[in-house]
């Protein structure tokens, strides 16, 4: 399939390292991801390695699934690399796998196969559940991954002078090498998982001289190393649009969020370094966007402001705290006629927003919607979970509650303009996330979920001009199964791959209860699945600040600097 995209990479596959680096799903989605992008740069950085994207075809898509590059099969490949954001992606990894006949299970591949590894943060936050399916993971940042993993690459595992068809001399033998000497490598088939006689772990037990936990491997410094866009197509989410990280992580601690924990301690990138990549991007497009967990606490992010609303560009942002629009963000959101502005109050009620550490006022949810309305962006849209930690009826009542009064203000606001335009309530349900206060939380089941969603629906549906979209409850009950579930879960992945994606039929037929992890919570001193790798935050820090959410209290933004609160510094 020919894609509309510039900043292609193509190469000659001849006495090259042949990677296929893979998004489980569309092209739509995959190019709208820039860590899949970056990778896609890093991999090709290496002239002998060439590096070619595949994706999951279209619900029409029929037979193998070729490269965007050369049309090349998956099985040609040394290696197959996935790139994975979502566990609700996990089981296109099967289906992929199929297509290109190769062997769904590690241990039922030989030499003959490619390497299937993987990466990205879903790997990073547990591999566990996709564990029997991959021969290793990376797990941590690609900048700081990728040197290593090569330099034992050409040092045990391929001859780059070998003929055609050679392949992996002896794949086992690389994998222990790499297990040993590479940090970051998980290769899952070193270790054995123990349980109790109650389905809990006992242990990961080593079966050679792996390290007894992976270090999450990442970038101190990311002052030199810009990550912007790579390729441009009109077929994704941004439309040519050229994004650029402005950092990672996030220092507020919202304790449902795990970005705001295993991407510590948070980084920026400095803005002469940010105003080098714009110049980059507008030489190509009109359209930037700034990406990041969290823009708005950009050090010096007024002041490339100012200096871009000098240019002919259109700004946007990935995110924007509600109480962190100036008069400068205003004024850049006017220039790039943006139309479609978001608030993420998260929680209804100003009693939630403390449970869940999310540092916002009703007060500035209120002045941030009518702030956005008086210059001129006329829609909004509005994010809240349900099913969140100590949620109440009146929690959940507090959602139609704030809505109307936002709808009160922005209407006020758009009669002045004279342009009244909508409001979108975005309902999304609350999935426990590893490395997080609120990891050892039980899932609200899905009947109690669609109750919360029908109460938002009827609250608001005789309010003029606003809109409620909830997702699926029973999607994000999968999501909360691969998120918080060990290696039995892949059973349910084999079996939903056999069943052809009927979830339904899945369930209700496998053998593990997946109530188990949906819908227990875990006691502090269980093994979790996750445990097999050490992020640097301290279970004790994340079991402080989930007692401080049972009792309300909130707790201040990371530093940013040496400090012994997480254990991370």
């Amino acid at each position: 399939m020919t894609y509309n995209e510039t900043g292609t990479i193509r190469k000659n596959w001849r006495g090259r390292v042949r990677v296929v680096l893979v998004y489980p799903n569309t092209y739509f989605v995959g190019m709208s991801n820039l860590g899949f992008q970056t990778v896609y740069h890093l991999f090709n950085q290496t002239d002998d390695v060439v590096c070619e994207r595949a994706f999951m075809p279209g619900k029409s898509g029929q037979g193998k699934i070729r490269t965007a590059e050369s049309g090349r099969l998956l099985s040609d490949a040394d290696i197959i690399a996935f790139s994975l954001s979502y566990e609700n992606d996990y089981p296109n990894i099967l289906t992929i796998l199929e297509k290109a006949g190769i062997p769904r299970l590690s241990c039922n591949r030989g030499d003959n196969h490619p390497l299937v590894m993987a990466g990205g943060v879903a790997c990073f936050l547990n591999p566990e559940p996709i564990a029997r399916f991959i021969d290793c993971f990376l797990l941590g940042e690609a900048e700081a991954l990728l040197p290593s993993f090569f330099a034992c690459l050409y040092d045990r595992g391929i001859e780059l002078n070998r003929r055609r068809n050679a392949g992996f001399s002896d794949k086992s033998g690389f994998l222990n090498h790499l297990a040993q000497n590479v940090p970051g490598a998980y290769v899952p088939e070193f270790y054995r998982t123990t349980y109790h006689k109650d389905g809990t772990i006992r242990s990961f037990d080593q079966l050679c001289d792996a390290p007894a936990q992976i270090e999450r491997v990442f970038l101190k410094d990311l002052s030199h190393i810009p990550t912007c866009s790579k390729l441009l197509t009109p077929d994704t989410t941004f439309q040519e649009m050229f994004l650029i990280e402005v950092g990672r992580g996030c220092p507020r601690g919202c304790r449902f969020c795990s970005a705001g924990y295993i991407y510590r301690p948070p980084r920026f990138r400095p803005v002469s370094l940010l105003e080098d990549c714009i110049k980059q991007g507008a030489s190509l497009t009109d359209r930037i966007g700034l990406v990041g967990a969290s823009v708005s606490d950009l050090p010096g992010l007024t002041d490339l402001c100012t200096r871009t609303c000098r240019e002919d560009i259109r700004l946007s942002f990935s995110s924007l705290r509600a109480d962190a629009l100036t008069p400068e963000l205003l004024s850049v959101l006017k220039q790039s006629r943006v139309k479609t502005a978001t608030i993420a109050p998260d929680a209804g009620s100003e009693r939630l927003r403390r449970v869940i550490n999310k540092g916002i006022t009703e007060e500035d949810i209120l002045s941030a919607a009518e702030l956005l309305v008086s210059n001129g962006i006329p829609n909004l849209k509005l994010y809240f979970m349900i099913g969140l930690p100590t949620e109440t009826p009146e929690d959940v009542e507090a959602i139609t509650d704030l809505c109307k009064r936002i709808k009160s203000g922005f209407l006020e606001c758009a009669r002045a303009k004279k342009r009244i335009g909508e409001i979108t309530v975005s309902l999304s349900s609350f999935v426990p996330k590893p490395f997080t206060p609120f990891q050892w939380v039980p899932m609200d089941n899905v009947q109690s979920l669609k109750k919360k969603i029908k109460q938002i629906r009827t609250g608001l549906k005789g309010v003029a001009n606003v809109r409620v979209h909830a997702d699926m409850p029973r999607q994000a009950q999968i999501q909360a199964l691969f998120s918080r579930g060990d290696r039995k879960v892949s059973e349910i992945l084999s079996l939903a791959d056999d069943n052809r994606g009927n979830w339904a039929k899945t369930l209700k037929a496998a053998s593990v209860n997946t109530d188990f992890y949906l819908y227990r919570e875990r006691e502090p001193d269980e093994f979790l699945p996750w445990n097999i790798i050490n992020h640097g935050v301290r279970t004790s820090f994340l079991e402080r600040e989930y007692k401080r959410a049972k009792q309300g209290k909130t707790s201040p933004p990371c530093p940013m600097e040496s400090c012994n609160a997480c254990g991370v510094c």
